[in-house]
């Protein structure tokens, strides 16, 4: 069986911005209370952290920060995808020179390409690495989807270790489980389907939603490991409302408006994403409290 990198919840976090750069002790902050609450993996540099808008060095701060931070406690995962496979090959390199434990890497945006052309991306940069690797399919940002056929060649190759699959395709998921079995393991990348991937086999969930229900969001995983079907069925549903408004604007305003709302300091996204709209960050702050306070009644009860 190849490398599991983690199992249950890894979170995608959010990046915060000041007007020096990356808020390192912002980050910081962040990343130990996810810790704390149990999360099972840090995901730096993504979509959720706004990668596309980051400088290189900008990036390499939040990757070391990120890194210190854990200090081996869980594993840091770091995006390093793009559209240029030379650059992501670079990317890739240094963030496994500065200690990373797997990479994330997107499909190609914008010049898109065939599914050969996905095989051969996906080919050449594990050829140029010894990290683990995880796919990200997420076709409605990408105009790219990995299809069953090419994730079987592509979990052929030894580094290649899973995907993340975030084109709310059940049937697509159910496919590309039955061809790929464990050469190629699953997370949801989406928060409303981290039950019914789990129920296809799949080992856990890359998660935005965890950024601000992070013990949650792991107890989800957890009770469908230990076999308590009802109770994690019952708190992806009771979430549902919460992940809508997450997804409510493009990600990740609503969840760095969430954040705020916790009293962390995460600013604003930069452009050309733009603060959250008023009529629906109010929807999001009853429904982020709405569950929060219904959490600890029946943690309370219990």
């Amino acid at each position: 069986m190849k490398k599991v990198l983690f199992k249950g919840c890894g979170t995608a976090i959010a990046t915060p911005f000041d007007d020096k750069g990356v808020n390192v002790e912002e980050f910081k902050k962040l990343i130990e209370d996810q810790i704390k609450n149990n999360v099972s993996a840090i995901i730096v540099c993504g979509t959720t952290g706004e990668s596309s808008t980051m400088t290189t060095e900008e990036k390499t701060e939040a990757i070391n920060t990120a890194i210190k931070t854990s200090a081996g406690r869980v594993p840091i995962i770091v995006g390093t995808g793009g559209n240029n496979t030379k650059q992501v090959i670079e990317n890739s390199k240094k963030a496994e020179s500065l200690g990373a434990d797997g990479l994330l890497i997107v499909t190609p945006y914008y010049n898109k390409c065939t599914q050969k052309g996905l095989i051969e991306h996906y080919k050449t940069i594990s050829q140029n690495v010894t990290l683990p690797i995880i796919l990200y399919s997420v076709p409605s940002r990408t105009g790219v989807n990995i299809e069953p056929k090419t994730c079987l060649e592509l979990s052929k190759i030894d580094n290649i270790v899973a995907i993340k699959e975030a084109s709310g395709n059940i049937s697509q998921i159910a496919q590309i489980a039955h061809l790929c079995g464990e050469n190629l393991q699953i997370y949801s990348g989406n928060d409303d389907q981290i039950l019914p991937i789990l129920s296809l086999g799949g080992i856990g969930v890359i998660s935005v939603l965890s950024n601000v229900m992070p013990k949650y969001t792991q107890d989800i995983t957890k009770n469908f490991e230990i076999g308590n079907i009802k109770k994690a069925t019952q708190m992806q549903l009771d979430a549902i409302p919460l992940i809508n408004s997450l997804f409510s604007e493009v990600n990740p305003i609503p969840v760095k408006a969430a954040l705020n709302l916790l009293g962390y300091d995460f600013g604003i996204p930069r452009l050309p994403l733009t603060k959250m709209s008023p009529e629906k960050e109010n929807i999001l702050k009853e429904e982020l409290f709405k569950l929060i306070n219904k959490t600890r009644k029946e943690e309370v009860e219990c």
